[in-house]
């Protein structure tokens, strides 16, 4: 029996092939358009007025970009706001984020952080059920290219809750 994958699940359809079952190809069209509507109408996309914390995130492979500003009110990320360029799915990947750890404590985030990693280098898991839009992501595993830009936001995000922590306000990630 074939276990069809996201993206094999997308080139049968692209191909025409006739054996993918329907259930599958919906579920594949559904995550395409999740990351489509989050990377055209990004959420907490907007510049906090008074940022605590500014991270900034930075891949020179493929030329991704995010800066991270963060509010927190002692663990409490109370605000988030993302701003950056580049692929659909790093720009994606942190509006679903955003929207996944406002209002969470520094452990819970921490926690999400670590399913999510683990989602994104383990091509033949089971995304957890917590991530909410995140799943949509699940099948950048397969491409380990694709990775670097769907953790960006993520690793991005971790330095500005170290940087918190230290009680500083600025910090620049370069990922290589």
């Amino acid at each position: 029996k074939t276990k069809w994958t996201r993206w094999s699940m997308g080139w049968a359809r692209r191909t025409g092939y006739s054996d993918v079952p329907q259930s599958e190809l919906e579920l594949d069209e559904l995550y395409r358009e999740i990351i489509l509507d989050h990377y055209k109408s990004p959420r907490h996309h907007a510049p906090l007025a008074q940022a605590h914390v500014v991270a900034e995130g930075y891949n020179p492979v493929c030329g991704d970009e995010v800066e991270m500003q963060l509010n927190f009110a002692g663990d409490t990320l109370t605000d988030i706001g993302v701003i950056g360029r580049g692929c659909a799915i790093s720009q994606a990947s942190g509006s679903m984020m955003s929207e996944l750890v406002r209002g969470k404590d520094i452990a819970e985030i921490r926690h999400l952080s670590d399913e999510f990693k683990q989602m994104m280098t383990e091509p033949d898991g089971t995304a957890p059920e917590d991530l909410g839009d995140l799943e949509a992501l699940q099948g950048v595993a397969k491409f380990a290219a694709r990775v670097k830009c769907a953790t960006l936001a993520w690793h991005t995000l971790a330095d500005g809750i170290a940087q918190h922590e230290k009680g500083d306000g600025v910090v620049r990630r370069e990922e290589s």
